[in-house]
């Protein structure tokens, strides 16, 4: 039996591949900060005020649009704007921001988060405060907690999507049977809903993290279905009272306000302004190197697609 030789020597990869790998047209490096984008959270702060849906809102989907577009080096700016335009401060803000971060793991994947955060933090240490920030995690997975985690997690899929929870759970199974357990049981569960216990971590309740989704998706692009499921679990959640229980009162009456047809198109304006401002780096057509010739273009019609390959 032949025994398999492990090498300790790091992989080496050729100069070729390594430009490739961050070649412009590939868009491999964040979106840097652009100037003015101070003006644009702060209006956004100011008309979330104005038409009283509360400061929470504003800082929610800044936050959550910032992460999607992948912009580390506007975070800073955007807790600038939090703490000195708002009632929270230097640490408040910025656990509001991070968890927010935190929860667009479930709307943009892992790397996006990683990177944002990293900005974020890399800040913090720079002006001093980052140490004072809660250093203790709460979503950890143990044989004790694990059923109430899931069940947590099912309570909130129930309280978003009622009352087609379950025909959405089947219709998710059909194209993957592990889709829609995966889904609750790595997300609903651990991440979008909020533990009991949280020490000094902010709490993004069912009515904020709605706003989340809602401005995740909306940045993405392609996936208006999606946009629309999380703007009526918005509305749901308002339905359900859960912003009295989540809120204090002068925030609870605004996100009241803000789940409203008026609430939710300032909701989408306010992401599209972030959007265009910074400028989308999702699903944008790129000229690169590779060319596809294609001799009659309407094939590609899924209608025209072969049963038999």
């Amino acid at each position: 039996m032949s025994r398999r030789i492990l090498s300790d020597a790091p992989a080496k990869l050729g100069e070729s591949l390594k430009s490739l790998i961050s070649a412009p047209f590939a868009r491999p490096n964040p979106i840097a900060a652009p100037v003015g984008i101070i003006d644009v959270y702060s209006q956004i702060i100011r008309e979330s005020r104005a038409r009283k849906y509360g400061e929470l809102p504003g800082i929610a989907l800044s936050a959550a649009t910032t992460f999607t577009l992948n912009s580390p080096t506007a975070l800073p700016i955007l807790h600038h704007v939090v703490k000195e335009q708002t009632y929270l401060k230097t640490p408040e803000a910025a656990e509001l921001i991070r968890e927010v971060g935190l929860k667009c793991i479930s709307f943009n994947g892992i790397p996006r988060t990683i990177n944002c955060l990293h900005g974020l933090r890399e800040y913090g240490e720079r002006e001093g405060w980052w140490q004072t920030l809660e250093k203790k995690p709460t979503r950890g997975l143990t044989p004790e907690n694990v059923e109430s985690v899931n069940e947590r997690g099912r309570a909130l899929w129930q309280s978003i999507y009622t009352p087609l929870d379950e025909k959405l759970y089947t219709i998710l199974g059909k194209s993957h049977p592990d889709l829609p357990v995966y889904i609750n049981g790595a997300h609903y569960g651990p991440l979008l809903s909020d533990p009991a216990e949280r020490g000094k971590l902010a709490t993004v309740g069912r009515c904020l993290t709605s706003v989340v989704a809602v401005a995740c998706l909306r940045a993405q692009g392609g996936v208006g279905p999606q946009v629309l499921s999380h703007v009526y679990g918005l509305l749901k959640a308002v339905q359900q009272g859960a912003h009295q229980d989540e809120l204090e009162e002068v925030d609870a009456k605004g996100v009241e306000r803000l789940a409203t047809d008026e609430g939710c198109e300032w909701l989408l304006d306010s992401v599209d302004m972030i959007s265009q401002f910074m400028g989308r780096n999702f699903a944008h057509p790129i000229e690169g190197r590779i060319v596809i010739q294609q001799e009659n273009p309407e094939d590609v019609d899924p209608q025209h697609i072969p049963s038999k390959l």
